[in-house]
């Protein structure tokens, strides 16, 4: 049997430790980043973000315009999708996020510190992402899908540049180098970020694990016998496999998703005990989990339809420069727009 497939798995383990531990330490969240920036008028943490996903692309499309991983075989950069799909699960996840108080990745560090309620988001995030992709909920998705289902014959910026006469490498590097751009220019004209030398560090550190599990997957798991989906960080879908792995591991294999989860949750566990973070949390009352399990459920549920969540669609699918991933991303942000102004920002900002 091939060493590939343990090779790629203990590549996602360890990527996952790095994540978890970064983001304990840093508080790396984009529910938290549009939260203070659109309520409290803080731009740091949305700034972290925007720097991370500028090292992403750049890392990504590097890895492409190298030859070294074939970035069209994700999910991201199929020419089929439904983009109404797509973005009312963005809508759904962002609302939920801003619900539950915490994105899927997220909750996964904050169950790593003790965080009870964490769990739960957890917990239900995997059993609706399962309803949704494979369960009760999957004929319907299905249907929406046929029915709304679009094909394109330039799916991403780069394939729109190299239409028009670039080469496909040069064209990588011109789409990156734009947008990237554009990121690193909004994260470093701000003064209080550019003083935040721990969070640029955590925002380097997180872009550059987004190319890491590119590469994990796409280059040391490109074995033509049993090739590894060329994927990176996401966590949705992880999510549900991680909960089906517990409680049928010898019918089911493991696989680089799961084997992120279980880094994230060891590295934010670990990190929490030496840096003295660890600490039980659960509810206050009955409404805030009754609110959290809802968030969660939208998180799970949009996440499925999305193909992915903040880090899912919003590092990972937008490293791609996929239009798909832009179309997801615009319904996250959205969404959470539309929570941060309804009911639910104040008992989120009580909780928070």
């Amino acid at each position: 049997m091939s060493a590939i497939p343990y090779i790629v798995n203990i590549a996602g383990a360890l990527i996952g430790i790095v994540f978890g531990a970064v983001g304990l330490l840093s508080g790396f969240c984009l529910t938290t980043g549009l939260r203070n920036w659109w309520t409290k008028g803080d731009g740091v943490r949305i700034r972290t973000f925007a720097l991370a996903l500028a090292v992403a692309i750049a890392g990504a499309q590097a890895l492409a315009a190298a030859g070294l991983v074939d970035l069209n075989q994700s999910i991201y950069l199929q020419p089929s999708f439904s983009a109404a799909l797509i973005l009312l699960g963005g809508l759904m996840f962002g609302y939920g996020m801003v619900a539950a108080n915490a994105c899927v990745s997220r909750a996964i560090i904050l169950l790593g510190r003790g965080n009870l309620r964490s769990l739960v988001v957890v917990i239900v995030v995997g059993i609706t992402a399962q309803m949704t992709l494979k369960g009760l909920v999957a004929p319907v998705r299905l249907a929406f899908l046929h029915w709304s289902e679009i094909t394109l014959q330039t799916i991403s910026l780069p394939a729109l540049v190299s239409a028009h006469g670039l080469d496909t490498s040069m064209a990588r590097i011109a789409a990156a180098a734009v947008v990237g751009g554009i990121l690193l220019i909004f994260a470093l004209a701000h003064a209080p970020f550019r003083r935040s030398v721990g969070q640029i560090a955590a925002a380097i550190i997180v872009g550059l694990v987004i190319p890491a599990g590119w590469l994990a997957t796409g280059y040391l798991g490109a074995d033509p016998f049993n090739p590894a989906p060329v994927a990176s960080l996401t966590f949705v879908a992880p999510s549900a496999d991680s909960l089906q792995y517990v409680m049928f591991s010898t019918g089911t294999s493991l696989s680089f998703g799961v084997a992120v989860v279980a880094g994230v949750l060891a590295g934010s566990f670990v990190t929490a005990l030496i840096s003295g973070r660890f600490e039980w949390e659960g509810y206050g009352s009955a409404r805030h989990m009754l609110r959290s399990i809802g968030g969660a459920a939208l998180m799970g549920s949009g996440g499925a339809m999305a193909y992915g969540c903040t880090i899912g669609q919003g590092l990972t699918g937008l490293s791609t420069l996929a239009f798909p991933s832009m179309v997801a991303a615009t319904g996250i942000l959205l969404g959470a727009a539309a929570a941060l102004r309804s009911p639910v920002r104040i008992a989120a900002l009580a909780s928070a």
